[in-house]
């Protein structure tokens, strides 16, 4: 209950510009936490596809592999089956490699999507913090100056508890922020990465076992 109670008080010292910050908050967490199942779904959903059709891919069976790329929701479904179209029509590793190349131009910004705002958001809420303690700061210098000596110290020290309390709850929240930026480009990157090796794992089999006619 003391933490509780802590917290209130904090909030409250904070005055009007803790408002902007708690929504500035509560929406860079509702992107990060969609950020993050999106990103663990796609990595998954993504993995446990190439696990199946890499198999149907070694056995040269392209059919069932198009069949179940273009079924699924899934990033990699859309890699492999644009490389499969592209296959049907030309056999060149570079005709193919432009199709999945197309691809990824569609996957990355879903990926990427959303994920700059939260860095934004962590540079915003720190502006915010300290336009609070620049005001909390005026009004203790206004205080000061227009009341009379017996209530000068406590109206100062109210005024810049108001001016610590945004620069300290506008760190809080930025630091984390720019922490889960990080860790979800890394993460981003990593799926990326990902596809990029599937891409090549998918060409390397297909020009083994489809070879280019004209070679």
């Amino acid at each position: 209950m003391n933490a509780f109670a802590t917290a209130v008080k904090f909030f409250q010292d904070c005055g009007l510009f803790i408002y902007p910050s708690v929504l500035i908050m509560a929406l860079g967490l509702s992107i990060a936490v969609e950020r993050f199942i999106y990103l663990h779904r796609a990595r998954s959903d993504n993995r446990q596809l190439w696990d199946r059709v890499l198999p149907l891919l070694q056995k040269s069976q392209f059919k069932d592999v198009y069949s179940l790329a273009s079924q699924s929701d899934a990033a990699m479904g859309k890699l492999v089956a644009n490389g499969l179209s592209r296959l049907q029509s030309s056999r060149k590793r570079e005709d193919i490699d432009a199709a999945m190349e197309e691809g990824m131009m569609e996957i990355v910004p879903r990926l990427e999507k959303r994920t700059h705002y939260i860095a934004t958001f962590a540079n915003v809420i720190t502006l915010v913090g300290l336009l609070g303690t620049i005001m909390g700061l005026i009004k203790a210098f206004t205080a000061v100056a227009q009341v009379n000596p017996a209530e000068k110290a406590e109206l100062l020290s109210a005024s810049i508890s108001i001016a610590m309390n945004n620069t300290a709850f506008a760190l809080m929240v930025a630091i984390p922020f720019l922490l889960v930026h990080a860790f979800l480009q890394a993460r981003t990157s990593e799926i990326v990465d990902g596809l990029e090796a599937a891409k090549i794992s998918f060409l390397n089999l297909v020009q083994r076992l489809a070879p280019d006619s004209a070679s």
